[in-house]
């Protein structure tokens, strides 16, 4: 169902579904793992051209939303039967005779709320796991990314029933308008200042939720590290999707010692991958929106008028394309260093070694992605040791939230709980606990009058 009008969702038979024990066999999660199978292969094209149509993306990066879908579906319709099976516990000696085990239940009826960056697989990747888990779900896709958000209304209502997966299309009022509404969980995706008025919201029903959100994800590049692997891996992070995604580096903190080479690296790659003219590339993805676009190109001007620009700078407004831009920044004080740039805007500071690298990380709010670029295993062991963020990758960046059987969420300000493969099955599962005795053994110790059992009961129990 699409609407307007949250307040007219079947949230009772949405829930009621659940509630009523037709979530729990295998075979109709199963189902519902085939009707989004389904959805894909046969919508892939449409797909594609309503990604294209709101972000630009070139087939390619679209096609890469739809194969981490098809990822996570794979690896649940293989592990899920697995995931359900009751964990058995043991039993202490004083509880015998008696079997304790615990068992994952559906929630009920869990909401998304969809970005706009990544707009068919982070709908539909946390829906896999929903679905899985037994749940009914209400999602609202965002209104940023329109042609992608009514697509998935369409083949999201032709492929599941109305007490299954309903859609609500809509602005920001539509989503105030759903969080007044009780729901068993909800997920989010996008940034913590919407992410403050969600919490806020689910306070009020006491609703678990799952934010995942974002923030300064840096990436620190040792002397040690291969510049010309680095730098190709670099620039294909941050151009992806114009940098709008929440594991982009967001800006980088390279050794002085290598500064100069490498930022000749990361200027050669930026030619290789998009030629001498970025903005007349067709692997070039839009600025989702004008608002966005002016807010990246003011802080793209004020840096202009610095003298911070090292690299890019170009812009074509018409078509909200922005050339990759590499930044010069002395501290963390720049004004780019502020907040999450989510644009192609690449900040690049010069620290004297890892540990000056790591004081800088830990001074900031735990970041999504943490990235290290070095061939030394200390040196690797040691960020692990000293920093905290939601993920930490090695000479590499972006890959890690396309490996289903990891988890993936974030720390303090960017995220809370996490999902992907039995990850995300817990993340929308209660753990309930199961203790199941007989009648056969009923020893009166344990009932009134206790007399004096104090010294013989504490014998048995220590």
């Amino acid at each position: 169902m699409s609407a307007n009008a949250p307040l007219h969702l079947p949230l009772e038979d949405l829930r009621g579904l659940v509630q009523g024990g037709h979530t729990r066999p295998l075979t109709w999660r199963f189902t519902q793992i085939g009707r989004l199978e389904r959805l894909i292969d046969q919508h892939e094209r449409v797909i594609l051209e309503a990604l294209a149509a709101d972000l630009g993306k070139p087939p390619l990066e679209a096609y890469f939303e739809l194969a981490a879908v098809r990822f996570e579906l794979k690896l649940t319709r293989r592990r899920l039967r697995r995931w359900m099976a009751p964990r058995p516990v043991s039993v202490p000696l004083s509880q015998q005779p008696a079997r304790a085990f615990v068992v994952a239940e559906p929630l009920g009826c869990v909401l998304i709320i969809g970005p706009w960056n990544f707009p068919f697989q982070l709908c539909l990747q946390p829906l896999v796991s929903i679905l899985a888990a037994g749940n009914t779900a209400v999602l609202k896709p965002s209104e940023h990314a329109p042609h992608t958000g009514s697509l998935l209304a369409q083949l999201l209502e032709d492929a599941f029933p109305a007490d299954t997966v309903a859609v609500v299309l809509g602005d920001g009022d539509v989503a105030q308008d759903l969080l007044q509404e009780r729901f068993d969980h909800i997920f989010f995706t996008g940034g913590a200042r919407v992410a403050r008025l969600v919490m806020a919201a689910a306070a009020r029903h006491l609703t678990p939720l799952t934010l995942e959100l974002g923030g300064k994800s840096p990436a620190i590049v040792l002397a040690d590290a291969d510049l010309e692997v680095s730098a190709r891996r670099l620039i294909w992070g941050k151009g992806l999707n114009a940098g709008q995604a929440c594991v982009a580096p967001d800006h980088l903190l390279v050794e002085a010692k290598v500064r100069e080479p490498f930022l000749a690296h990361l200027k050669a790659e930026i030619a290789r991958q998009y030629g001498d003219d970025p903005l007349q590339s067709p692997d070039l993805p839009q600025i989702v929106n004008t608002d966005q676009f002016e807010r990246l190109r003011v802080l793209l001007e004020r840096a202009r008028q610095r003298g911070q620009v090292l690299a890019g700078g170009h812009l074509d407004p018409a078509g909200r394309r922005m050339a990759p831009t590499l930044l010069a920044v002395r501290n963390g004080e720049d004004p780019l260093m502020q907040e999450e740039l989510f644009g192609p805007l690449l900040p690049i500071q010069t620290v004297g070694s890892l540990d000056d690298a790591i004081e800088e990380v830990n001074g900031r709010p735990k970041p999504l992605a943490l990235y290290l670029f070095s061939r030394n295993p200390q040196a690797q062991e040691r960020l692990l040791a000293r920093t905290s963020s939601g993920g930490v990758v090695f000479n590499d960046v972006v890959v890690q939230a396309a490996v289903p059987q990891l988890p993936f969420g974030g720390v303090g300000e960017s995220g809370m709980g996490s999902y992907h493969g039995q990850a995300g099955f817990e993340a929308f599962s209660h753990r309930r606990s199961v203790l199941r005795r007989p009648f056969w053994l009923d020893l009166p110790l344990r009932y009134a009058p206790y007399g004096e059992r104090l010294g013989l009961v504490r014998r048995l129990l220590g």
